[in-house]
């Protein structure tokens, strides 16, 4: 069932959102060759409770931390650990919170150090995916014009979308309906309108879109070893057009 949100509710959203992005801003600047991500998941834990927020992910369906750190071939859902990053690496970093009864949910995928360009150009163009289809969370719109734009950029660069997961609504609970793909599949999806809440967030491969999970239960790898990358924001429909949450004031 879909849930729309009042301005007040997306006033609240908006202050769990920009803890997200203030914790997602300051792991950036400790995103260095030698830092365990570990130490990455303790530093966020500890600027969001200093917030006043609560970090959605830890114990969500059993998951062990606060945040997500996917490094290199790892999509989404990798479990902070003794992993000490190293130059050339890109990690993706994946966070939420909750504040006041209300979630919000970023992603960004951070490179250390200087990385090889086709590496580098699949950042640009996930990040680009990303901004991109932002435009198209317009009323009237549906939900496939969003999902046409990302896959047709993707794919135009020479980028593969992963299929197996996607983004989503997003209110009083993490996860909530409808689920947002990104690539398009049969028919239009549903009509937008305002008071609907997405967190979108593209995920691009440089080989196949086919990913596995591991034997931990959640990190999510592509199937041929070479690297992805993952954007994303949690955006509030209006009539004044889409309302990045998830970004710093």
């Amino acid at each position: 069932m879909i849930s729309l949100k009042s301005k007040r509710e997306i006033g609240i959203m908006a202050e769990a959102s920009r803890i997200v992005a203030e914790v997602l801003q300051e792991l950036r600047e400790h995103c260095k060759a030698g830092v365990s991500t570990l130490e990455l998941d303790r530093i966020a834990e500890e600027k969001t409770v200093k917030l006043g927020g609560q970090p959605a992910f830890k114990g969500y369906r059993g998951y062990p931390k606060s945040l997500c750190t996917s490094i290199n071939q790892q999509v989404v859902h990798g479990i902070p650990g003794h992993t000490v990053l190293k130059e050339g690496d890109v990690i993706g970093l994946d966070f939420g919170v909750l504040y006041k009864g209300y979630f919000g949910d970023a992603a960004v995928t951070v490179p250390i150090g200087a990385i090889d360009p086709q590496t580098e150009r699949l950042l640009q163009t996930a990040e680009e995916c990303l901004y991109r289809g932002i435009e198209q969370l317009v009323p009237s719109n549906h939900l496939s014009d969003f999902s046409r734009v990302v896959q047709n950029h993707a794919e135009s660069n020479g980028f593969s979308v992963v299929k197996e997961f996607g983004g989503h609504g997003i209110g009083r609970q993490l996860h909530e309906d409808p689920m947002v793909l990104n690539y398009v599949a049969n028919g239009r999806g549903i009509k937008l309108r305002e008071g609907l809440v997405l967190a979108i967030e593209p995920m691009l491969n440089v080989g196949t879109d086919r990913v596995q999970i591991l034997s931990d239960g959640w990190t999510v790898v592509t199937l041929d070893g070479q690297p992805s990358a993952h954007f994303e924001h949690t955006v509030a429909i209006t009539d004044n057009g889409p309302e990045i949450l998830s970004k710093v004031a």
